[in-house]
């Protein structure tokens, strides 16, 4: 084999080791973003590879470009570039169609905040669950002020529906786009608001039917003929009401 022979080889095996560069570099880098309409006037929705990452109405952020873009990147250190593309479902997913089966980008979020958010998204469309069912659901039952504040940190409202928890005693308290939107929200999922907010003016929390307590947005509540309020989950249990095995009311 001559010296010649010998480069030759050489270069064909570093030539086997070479791979295909991916195919779209620069979505490791950048972010895209887009606008949509959504249930309460026009969205501001960016998402990386991974999933949806942040959503604002357009009022929110004084429907200027550049400041969604600036909160973007002060919670991702990402740029973002403007596409007319949208994630699939993602129009459907806003209004409440499918919402859980879009991906979402939630790696900027601590641990508990995740679970905060992953436990929220169970919640049904139409019904409503307070923050201490979502504690318990993460199993941390006395951490229910940090839940509200994990959920006022929701990076994807809508998507991640924190407009339906309420607080315990009915009420349906704040939303990261305004206590009237979350009203307007709750609304067009046709839950029953009128008929929660008299139960919390009546300090009505929970509703026993049929031999079960339920929270009053349940769907077993909804259909029971002649239901009956109660101030606390103790109060129902000690009528010889059973928790409700959908709703899982918690105390």
């Amino acid at each position: 084999m001559t010296g010649d022979d010998s480069f030759d080889e050489f270069a064909l095996r570093l030539g086997g080791l070479a791979v295909a560069p991916p195919r779209d570099l620069t979505g490791a880098v950048y972010g895209d973003w887009t606008r949509l309409d959504g249930p309460v006037g026009e969205l501001l929705v960016a998402f990386t590879e991974v999933g949806v990452s942040y959503i604002r109405t357009a009022e929110s952020v004084g429907d200027d470009d550049d400041t969604f873009r600036e909160r973007f990147h002060a919670l991702f250190q990402r740029p973002l570039r403007r596409t007319s593309d949208a994630p699939a479902g993602l129009r459907q997913a806003v209004r409440g169609h499918g919402a859980a089966q879009v991906p979402v980008d939630l790696r900027v979020l601590t641990a508990f905040e995740r679970d905060v958010l992953t436990a929220t998204r169970a919640i049904p469309t139409g019904q409503t669950r307070p923050y201490a069912w979502v504690a318990r659901a993460i199993g941390r039952p006395k951490a229910v002020r940090a839940v509200g504040t994990a959920l006022g940190n929701n990076p994807v409202p809508l998507l991640i529906p924190c407009h339906r928890v309420t607080r315990s005693d009915g009420n349906l308290g704040q939303y990261v786009f305004g206590a009237d939107t979350k009203e307007r929200l709750l609304r067009a999922e046709e839950t029953n608001v009128d008929e929660l907010l008299d139960f919390a003016r009546s300090r009505i929390a929970y509703v026993g039917a049929d031999g079960v307590v339920c929270y009053p947005t349940c769907t077993r509540a909804r259909s029971a003929a002649d239901p009956r309020g109660f101030r606390t989950l103790a109060a129902a249990e000690a009528a010889g009401l059973r928790p409700c095995d959908l709703c899982t009311p918690a105390g």
